[in-house]
């Protein structure tokens, strides 16, 4: 998927998803559960060589999203948002990934391995859209009228495109 339609969309899928300021990420899991009226839980894992960092396990009755525990805070906050990503677009595994689970109780299983299929790329791309909403800071404002232009003036803002 070229990288502009990408960006519209995942814009298009996250229009209405509220992310909280500032950013707290149970607040942020709580309220996705709450959108999509299920419990929502975390289970950190190990992850050896070669295993998905990431994985969503939806059940009849509640999303799991198991992630890679022995990474970095920053990193392990990506693969979570990249499986909620998969979380509020609903997606669907291309075939049972996880045969000898009973289908009935595993509604969808998802496995973040490889960024080449549409869904891995949307998830990523929503990952990335909630985090810079996450990290975005207010505008410093001065009390000092002539201050506040010259900062407008020298430090790019939202009006051109780069908040």
């Amino acid at each position: 998927m070229r990288l502009r339609r990408l960006e519209r969309e995942c814009r298009r899928l996250i229009a209405d998803v509220e992310v909280p300021e500032p950013f707290d990420l149970s607040a942020f899991l709580s309220y996705v559960a709450a959108r999509r009226g299920r419990d929502l839980h975390l289970h950190p894992q190990p992850a050896p060589a070669g295993a998905p960092c990431g994985v969503w396990l939806a059940t009849d009755t509640a999303d799991h999203v198991f992630f890679a525990a022995g990474t970095d805070p920053m990193h392990r906050r990506h693969i979570i948002l990249h499986e909620i990503g998969h979380i509020l677009c609903d997606h669907r595994a291309p075939g049972l990934v996880l045969p000898d689970l009973d289908p009935a109780t595993v509604a969808r299983v998802l496995l973040r391995s490889t960024y080449s299929a549409p869904q891995e790329q949307v998830a990523e791309m929503i990952a990335t859209m909630i985090s810079e909403r996450a990290l975005r800071a207010p505008e410093p404002r001065s009390a000092d009228p002539l201050l506040q232009g010259l900062h407008e003036a020298l430090i790019p803002g939202p009006a051109h495109g780069l908040r």
